[in-house]
C-alpha cells in the first residue's frame, strides 16, 4: 500500500493510544530498515513501525493483491507491477475516501491537510530523505491529487524519473486504468480483510 493507505490505517486521534506516535512511526519507515532502525525509535514510535511492515507483508502476501500484480505484469509492467498496484490501489481510495475513510464528516482534503500538519511539526524524527519528500508532499498535496487519474499519472511518472530502469512505470496509470473494474473489484474484496487485520493489530 501507498503514502494514503499507510497514513488512515494510522488509527484515529479520538480512540487509538499515542495515535501521533504511531502516524510517524508509519511514515517514518518508508526509510527504516532493520531491528537497529526500529530500535532508534521511542516504543510508541516503533509500534507504528511495525504496523507499516504489517501492512506491506500483509499486502504482499494477498491472493487478491497477487491477482492484481499478475494482471498487470501481463500488461506489460513486469517487476514494476507491485509499485504499480500500491499507487493504484492508493488511488482507488483516494477517489472514494468517504466510502472507505471510517469517519465519513472528514473529506479527504481535510484529512490531507490534518496529517501534513502532524507530520510537518514532528519532521525532525523522519529520516532526512523523507523530510524532502514530506515538503513536496505538502507542496504538491499528494494525497488528494491521487483522487484524480491525472495525479495517479503523475505519482508514476516521478516515480520513473527518480528511479533507475523504471522507465516502464510511466506507463503504468495507463495499463492500470485500462481494466479499471476489474482492479475496482480486487480492492473492495482486499480493503476489508486489511483494514480487520490492522484493526485487530492495533488493539493488541
Amino acid at each position: 500500500m501507498n503514502f494514503l493507505a499507510h497514513l488512515l490505517l494510522s488509527g484515529s486521534p479520538a480512540t487509538t493510544p499515542h495515535y501521533a506516535d504511531i502516524v510517524v512511526g508509519n511514515f517514518a519507515a518508508e526509510a527504516v530498515r532493520g531491528r537497529a532502525g526500529l530500535l532508534a525509535y521511542p516504543a510508541a514510535v516503533q509500534q507504528g513501525i511495525q504496523l507499516h511492515r504489517f501492512i506491506d507483508s500483509f499486502t504482499d502476501s494477498h491472493p487478491v493483491v497477487r491477482r492484481t500484480t499478475a494482471r498487470l505484469r501481463a500488461a506489460g509492467l513486469g517487476k514494476w507491477a507491485g509499485v504499480v498496484a500500491d499507487v493504484g490501489y492508493d488511488h482507488l481510495l483516494a477517489r472514494d475516501f468517504a466510502r472507505y475513510h471510517p469517519d465519513a464528516a472528514e473529506p479527504l482534503p481535510v484529512f490531507a491537510r490534518r496529517l501534513y500538519t502532524l507530520l510537518h511539526q514532528r519532521r525532525h524524527e523522519l529520516p532526512e530523505r523523507l523530510q524532502e519528500m514530506l515538503h513536496y508532499m505538502r507542496l504538491h498535496d499528494w494525497l488528494t491529487g491521487y483522487a484524480q487519474p491525472a495525479g495517479f499519472q503523475r505519482a508514476l511518472q516521478g516515480l520513473s524519473r527518480r528511479v533507475p530502469a523504471a522507465a516502464v512505470l510511466a506507463t503504468g496509470a495507463a495499463a492500470f486504468l485500462a481494466e479499471l473494474p476489474a482492479y475496482e473489484q480486487d480492492f473492495q474484496e482486499f480493503w476489508p480483510e486489511l483494514r480487520a487485520a490492522v484493526e485487530g493489530m492495533l488493539t493488541k
